[in-house]
């Protein structure tokens, strides 16, 4: 079986030496690696892009891109000359250099530093950002330092000292309720358990750290402060469980990763995953939680994708391949029109009714999965039609930790769906009401579509039990 492992693609064309126009002392110059930057973002999309690239438009993009920058940083009466683009690409790049150039020696030491980036910079990044641009996709993008460690942080989670669990704040009661608790985090070694009450934490009250303010990032940062702190040091929180009160739970803080799965077991033996984004450690995280509930008898299992905007390929490989035990996951065809196919890691958990929780925004790595369980046949997809992004991004980190963002390929659910701009219809249609501030996601008594989903599984479960044969169908072969 193929499979994709980052891979940082350096593609540099050779070029003849840029000329640097007559300047002022003052002036500012485009560094080799700021060159070597524009390079590889005009290499990388010529050659990396899923259709076809207009030459001439990825440069008339950069000209434009850095002529809008200095008119937002108020440079009047900014101009550049065209650049006109030829067959030969090595000559394209000279004169996408050439055109940096030219702005930053003539505008660069004109703009004030912006986030600690001098002129030149800020007209390398502008400039690159018209490149991308140019292809009018909404995926193809420049991505800044900042944006590039952010996007990385949102797939692969953050670090820090505390408990290991996530919640909210029940807006009735003011107590912090436990959605989910991390796989052998501090809490599950203290006993806590997911819809336990924390009222109280080091003996004052939830309400009184929330405070006043009504501001949910305000309370979210409040809370935070009282439950974080450095690995090791201790907390102790008072818990409600069931309507009654428990004794005191101290709980030693350790460093957090901050996890993509939550899993819980619902009642009638239903184990409940959510996947949060589709990261690196994703497959790991999902095989200990399925370990961890099976530990517990799970009969079932609801896989809750909800509000997943998706993540990496072999992530979504990963995921799929617990429920289909063999055959295609997904198929993802280049701009050449190859097609590879990626077929399941034979690695699946044992049979068992499944159901799968999507709704509007989710989209890419998220269909995948749900599209490869669909088509394969070993569980049911409830909710809404999903988002429709059927493209694959190859993301081609630079040296100062930018990144240029350029979707590759195409791809399509085993069964030769194009599901992108068009989404996934779910087997079982549950909506959300319109005002949602009455549900709870993640209980069943109060989210219908987990409740959707549930009656479905029920039915399954009931037979399986009557019958003495698991009641999912085996994955198409």
């Amino acid at each position: 079986m193929k499979r994709i492992v980052p891979v940082t693609l350096v593609a540099l064309l050779a070029l003849a030496t840029v000329r640097v126009p007559a300047a002022t002392a003052a002036a500012q110059t485009l560094s080799m690696q700021q060159s070597e930057e524009l390079v590889q973002s005009y290499a990388h999309l010529t050659a990396d892009f899923y259709k076809k690239v207009d030459r001439q438009a990825a440069l008339e993009g950069a000209r434009v891109s850095m002529i809008d920058f200095l008119k937002k940083r108020h440079v009047a009466n900014a101009t550049l000359p065209q650049i006109h683009a030829g067959d030969d690409d090595a000559t394209n790049a000279e004169a996408l250099q050439h055109e940096v150039q030219n702005a930053v020696a003539t505008y660069g030491a004109k703009l004030e530093p912006l986030d600690s980036l001098n002129g030149a910079t800020q007209l390398t990044y502008a400039a690159i950002a018209g490149v991308m641009g140019s292809v009018k996709d909404r995926y193809t993008v420049f991505l800044s330092p900042k944006q590039y460690a952010a996007l990385n942080e949102g797939l692969d989670g953050s670090s820090f000292g505390g408990i290991g669990i996530s919640y909210d704040i029940d807006a009735k009661t003011k107590f912090l309720h436990v959605q989910n608790v991390i796989l052998d985090g501090p809490s599950d070694k203290a006993g806590l358990q997911a819809d336990d009450m924390i009222t109280a934490v080091d003996g004052k009250p939830v309400s009184e750290i929330l405070g006043p303010s009504t501001n949910a990032d305000v309370q979210t940062k409040r809370v935070s402060a009282a439950l974080r702190g450095d690995p090791g040091t201790k907390v102790r929180v008072t818990l409600e469980r069931g309507g009654k009160t428990l004794d005191p739970v101290t709980i030693t803080r350790a460093e957090i990763h901050e996890p993509s799965v939550f899993a819980k077991m619902l009642p009638n033996n239903v184990g409940y995953v959510e996947l949060a984004v589709f990261g690196q450690s994703t497959g790991q995280e999902l095989d200990a939680a399925l370990k961890r509930l099976d530990s517990e008898g799970a009969k079932a299992y609801v896989l809750d994708l909800r509000r997943n905007g998706g993540g990496y390929l072999n992530a979504a490989i990963d995921v799929s391949s617990k429920f289909i035990s063999s055959g295609p996951i997904v198929s993802v065809q280049s701009r050449s029109g190859v097609d590879t196919e990626y077929d399941a890691e034979n690695d699946a958990i044992a049979p068992r009714p499944l159901a799968v929780l999507v709704d509007q925004y989710t989209a890419s790595a998220s269909e995948i999965t749900a599209g490869a369980i669909q088509d394969s046949g070993v569980g049911k997809i409830v909710g809404t039609k999903t988002f429709g992004k059927g493209v694959v991004q190859t993301i081609f980190p630079m040296r100062d930790g930018s990144a240029v963002k350029i979707t590759t390929a195409r791809y399509f659910t085993p069964k030769g769906r194009d599901i992108n701009s068009v989404g996934i219809q779910p087997d079982i249609q549950s909506a959300l009401p319109k005002d949602t501030a009455g549900i709870r996601f993640r209980d069943p008594k109060s989210d219908p579509q987990l409740a959707a989903a549930l009656s479905y599984i029920d039915g399954r479960i009931d037979v399986s039990t009557t019958t003495g044969t698991p009641s999912a169908p085996p994955a198409q072969r």
